[in-house]
């Protein structure tokens, strides 16, 4: 029956023959209106005549009957003919359909129950429609909706045939429904037939799939379409009724809640048209092209939409709707920006701001959890565009209904409530509540005054969650991070400094969470909040709490050094350098107070328990802010910490300030301090190579002349005549602009830096010398003038500073290495031997760098030299044996043959000179070790000539007595080993020989450590050639590695041969997979 219906609409629809073309007009309409009537005159000839047909013929009598409000069989307009024919037919298709599932589902099919198996499908239900069938029904509804729905609407009511198609404006002017009688009841008629049509589920996709705008246009014009007035309407056309209108309005809000959200809000925007005005008529643009809706529709619309994005979910619909189907493109963020303008205003139909924002914002934060890439990239940016408009315009209801219940978590975990065992905040709270935030402000990047505020309140929680994730794998490390660089970076200066302070504990309260709860580590790689348990050891809580409080200065720092471009480190740097000042003079009229209020008898308890707690606090301060500026000073770098001029003017006048308080304590403990004196010389260096850049700008000149007043103090009475010289050099050069500028400056700056330096490194490695030194300050005073003026008499030579590697030299004098004023070589040689340190350590640099440049009486003279370096080798102040080290590296670099050999007598049988100290050969022979591990790195590429005799000599000295020697020895073998390649062959089973006997049977720690990392040496230098070179070990070193991971009960030695089993791992794997090279060769036949 399905079928015989489905083949009556396939002749009323199908298309005109070539012939009936022929014989019709030349007209395109008077062609389509032809076959129109030619297809129903031949529908009516077949249900007449042919038998397949009869029940449909029945059927279609008693739709007909049935509709015999609507039906005229004997009417004038072929359209509507034609029309009435197919909603016939669909009705009856309708019917017959709903008849067959009612009967499908009430009664099964017989022998289903002995048939079935669990492989056999479903029987399908009656009313599923095959492919021809499905696109016969698309071609009759098209039918039906073009030539019954469409040309009854009113002008401007949907999407005219005439914008759709160049067809549809030939139907368009065929069917003139304005002028037709009765087209409100045509237009009633035919809506009614494709609802009624809907309650079938297999026809409702293919009419609301196809025709849901032109329904809900219909249902618009006929339910909400204002009166006409009276004469306006067609002779004979009847109005509809206010029953009738009614039913229209609830059919039209049946279907918008029935369908699928986004489609419907799409649909509404598509019947609310384009702009009042529209462009001209060559323009192009969608709204434009829709056309003007009439004022009615408008309004309706507009509030249809409005109640679409008040309901549940509405806002994700109004996303959807506009959005999907995009691409990602610039259009695309254009129409982000546009939702969330929408989003922003508040309907006219809403009760009130309160309810409509109350109900809108959780349904924007919600835009912010999906998870697909695209979709949620375009809700991103819709939700923070959104969000961000509303702090700007709305900033009350952005805080109560957006902000607030965004930082909710972290403001519970600011604030937690008592519980028992459970997690005051969950895991999945906190990192949806941190990456909403980093959405927010760090990708919405629009930082203004309510948003900074908001931030602020939740900062110190942020940061200790940074802090924990520090410690741990935790995917919330890099949004946390990127969060208070974003607020350290946007934020006023004033508050970031103040924000600094709160998070390095120099504010108040040092955490940002209870002190009974802490972060635990989640399941899902974050963290939430719990209980911490109480711990009964008082020392195990303090340490704790020490720890932590040094563990959150160590991220801050870390976190400082994120700022590169920002002048913000060095503006807390020099905040913390003020406050020490200011605490340094506080502690002076303390000091002074106690002596005069020493005797507290006068006092109630009360006032001295509140006077003792005071102090005690305030000392607490001081040594916080001892701990930061220490922290600061040891991890940040000089070029962050003063980036610009001004911060190290700045800079300056905080340290000069601090040295003129303290001269008013001349009698006092700090008086002649080293440290202070060396800081003071730095500090004058480092503005005498300020004052010596080749320009100089007013403002320089300006900021510079701050340092006025403490310069001239310190010209006036410190105890140093060096430095009052320099004071007033320097103090000149500022005051005239650099109009006037002593002869030398600098070098004379460089000398006294180097003066002080040494001075204070004597003085703090033999303090009982103090004393005796400060008893012979004015001798020391006039040898300092004479040897300023040899300085100035003398032009200055600049060399270049060494070169060496990091942490291979000793402690470096002043700002650097700067040359010695000229002097004979001689009296090098004699200051070598000079008792006092500083003077006998500057020679021994200046030996080593006249060797390193190849001086022609260093030449001569290197026989001495070798000596005096020897000699210096013993020397117990590191000032003078680490000077004599690096002096011995550069003389075996300069001449390997014939100080090898010495260095390497002296290595394994003690030093050899006539007046060594036998007591401390052990040190000694070390100490040489220091220098053949220096000679042996800058051998290079003549390790494998050189480095023969090395081995053997450090081979036996694997077997001396003193486990020190033997630890030297193998640390030197591996130095030198995974320099030699393939010079290593020969040896290789003597090495392995000896580094397996070690790791098997030695007791000492230190050694096995040492003998294992010599293996990871190896591995390392040799890399590919490791299978060439140790091919005959190479099994027996790895199973030595794998005995020390399995047996060893050292942790280090455990994880020195785990990193060489990677090494080893790393080789094998490209040897046995080797990198794929595309190459091509080209052999020459012979």
């Amino acid at each position: 029956m399905t079928s015989a219906i489905i083949s009556a609409l396939t002749v009323l629809t199908k298309p005109l023959g070539e012939a009936s073309v022929r014989d019709a007009q030349s007209s395109q309409q008077e062609a389509l209106l032809a076959a129109l009537q030619a297809n129903r005159t031949l529908l009516l000839e077949q249900l007449q005549s042919e038998k397949r047909l009869e029940e449909v013929r029945r059927l279609r009598e008693e739709e007909a009957a049935a509709g015999a409000a609507w039906f005229s069989g004997d009417t004038e307009d072929a359209a509507w003919a034609f029309v009435q024919e197919c909603l016939l037919l669909l009705l009856t298709l309708a019917r017959h359909l709903s008849v067959q599932l009612e009967l499908f589902n009430r009664t099964p099919a017989p022998s289903a129950a002995k048939l079935r198996t669990p492989e056999m499908a479903p029987p399908l239900p009656p009313d599923v429609l095959g492919v021809t069938q499905q696109k016969t029904l698309g071609a009759a509804l098209q039918f039906v909706v073009s030539l019954g729905l469409c040309p009854y609407l009113a002008p401007g009511v949907g999407v005219s045939l005439g914008r759709r198609s160049a067809f549809g404006a030939m139907v368009e002017g065929l069917v003139r429904g304005g002028a037709a009688p009765a087209a409100e009841r045509r237009l009633l008629t035919t809506t009614d037939v494709l609802l009624r049509l809907a309650e079938v589920s297999s026809l409702a996709t293919p009419v609301f799939t196809r025709h849901l705008g032109d329904v809900m246009a219909a249902l618009c014009q006929l339910g909400y379409r204002p009166h006409r007035a009276e004469g306006g309407g067609t002779k004979g056309e009847k109005e509809l009724s206010t029953e009738e209108r009614k039913t229209c309005r609830e059919a039209l809000k049946s279907l918008l809640g029935k369908v699928y959200q986004p489609i419907v809000i799409k649909e509404l925007l598509i019947l609310q048209g384009g702009p009042k005005q529209s462009g001209p008529a060559g323009s192009s643009g969608n709204r434009a092209a829709l056309g003007s809706a009439p004022a009615w529709l408008r309004r309706l619309c507009g509030q249809l939409l409005s109640e679409r994005l008040m309901q549940p979910n509405g806002v994700q619909a109004v996303v959807r709707a506009i959005l999907e189907g995009g691409t990602g493109g610039e259009s695309d963020w254009r129409k982000c920006d546009g939702v969330a303008r929408i989003l922003v205003a508040c309907p006219q139909q809403s009760v009130s701001p309160d309810s409509y924002y109350r109900q809108v914002c959780p349904q924007i934060l919600d835009l912010l959890h999906f998870k697909d890439k695209l979709t949620a990239l375009q809700f991103q940016r819709v939700a923070t565009r959104a969000a961000l408009s509303m702090v700007e315009d709305k900033p009350q209801f952005a805080q109560q209904y957006l902000l607030a219940p965004l930082l909710a978590p972290l403001q519970r975990c600011a604030t937690p409530s008592d519980g028992n065992s459970q997690a005051a905040v969950e895991e999945w709270e906190l990192t949806r509540c941190v990456e909403d935030v980093y959405k927010l402000w760090v990708v919405g990047n629009s930082p203004s005054a309510p948003l900074l505020k908001a931030l602020e309140e939740v900062l110190p929680v942020i940061f200790t969650l940074f802090c924990f994730t520090k410690q741990n794998v935790s995917h919330l490390r890099a949004p946390c991070q990127e969060i208070l660089l974003w607020y350290l970076g946007h934020t006023e200066a004033s508050a970031a400094l103040s924000v600094l302070r709160q998070l390095s504990g120099l504010g108040g309260q040092v955490s940002g969470v209870p002190p009974d709860f802490h972060f635990t580590p989640g399941s899902d790689g974050g963290a939430s909040l719990s209980p911490r348990d109480t711990l009964s050891d008082e020392d195990d809580a303090l340490y704790e709490r020490l720890s932590g409080e040094q563990w959150r200065l160590e991220c801050l720092v870390q976190l400082l050094a994120e700022l590169k471009d920002s002048d913000l480190p060095g503006d807390f740097f020099l905040e913390l350098l003020q406050e020490l000042t200011s605490w340094a003079a506080a502690g002076e009229e303390e000091e002074e107070e106690d002596k005069l209020e020493a005797d507290v008898s006068a006092m109630t308890l009360l006032e001295a328990e509140q006077r003792r707690s005071g102090r005690e606090a305030g000392r607490g301060q001081r040594l916080a802010l001892l701990q930061v500026l220490a922290a600061v000073c040891e991890c940040l770098p000089h070029t962050l910490l003063l980036r610009k001029t001004t911060q190290v003017v700045d800079f300056m006048v905080s340290l000069l300030q601090r040295a003129c308080a303290g001269l008013d304590q001349a009698s006092g403990p700090s008086a002649g301090s080293p440290v202070e004196s060396q800081t003071l010389s730095m500090g004058m260096g480092l503005v005498a190579t300020l004052l010596s850049a080749p320009q100089l700008s007013a403002e320089d000149y300006t900021s510079m002349s701050r340092l006025l007043p403490p310069l001239e103090t310190l010209s006036q009475q410190h105890p140093e005549a060096f430095v009052q010289e320099l004071a007033s050099g320097l103090r000149a050069v500022i005051a005239t602009r650099g109009a006037y500028r002593p002869d030398d400056l600098t070098a004379a700056t460089a000398t006294a830096t180097a003066t002080a330096t040494a001075t204070a490194t004597q003085r703090s490695r033999n303090p009982e010398t103090t004393q005796k030194n400060h008893s012979n300050a004015p001798s020391a005073k006039k040898q300092t003038q004479a040897g300023r003026s040899q300085v100035s008499r003398t032009s200055p030579r600049s060399s270049p500073q060494d070169t060496e590697p990091p942490g291979e030299s000793a402690p470096v004098c002043g700002t650097g290495d700067s040359s010695p004023p000229a002097r004979p070589f001689s009296d090098w040689l004699l200051e070598a031997c000079d008792p006092d340190v500083p003077t006998r350590a500057v020679a021994l640099r200046t030996l080593t760098r006249a060797v390193r440049e190849g001086d022609p009486d260093a030449v001569q003279a290197q026989e001495k030299v070798l000596t005096l370096f020897l000699e210096n080798l013993e020397h117990d102040d590191s000032f003078v044996y680490l000077s004599a080290i690096q002096g011995l590296a550069v003389l075996a670099d300069s001449y390997p043959e014939r100080i090898l050999q010495r260095l390497l007598g002296d290595f394994q049988h003690g030093p050899s000179l006539p007046t060594s100290d036998k007591e401390h050969s052990l040190e000694t022979r070390l100490k040489v070790g220091e220098v053949l591990m220096r000679a042996s790195r800058a051998m290079g590429e003549l390790a494998p000539h050189l480095g023969r005799p090395l081995v053997g000599v450090f081979l036996r000295g694997t077997r001396d007595p003193d486990q020190t020697v033997r630890a030297s020895s193998l640390s030197n073998l591996g130095e030198l080993c995974r320099r030699l390649d393939y010079a290593l062959g020969p040896l290789a089973q003597e090495l392995s020989s000896c580094l397996t006997a070690l790791i098997k049977t030695e007791r000492e720690v230190e050694v096995r450590r040492a003998a294992v990392h010599v293996i990871a040496l190896l591995l390392r230098g040799l890399s590919d050639k490791a299978t060439q070179v140790l091919g005959d070990v190479l099994l027996d070193l790895y199973r030595a590695l794998k005995w020390v991971v399995r047996s060893d009960r050292d942790d280090v030695a455990v994880l020195h041969a785990q990193l060489a089993l990677e090494e080893l791992d790393d080789v094998m794997r490209r040897f046995i997979f080797p990198e794929q090279k595309l190459e091509k060769k080209i052999v020459v036949l012979p």
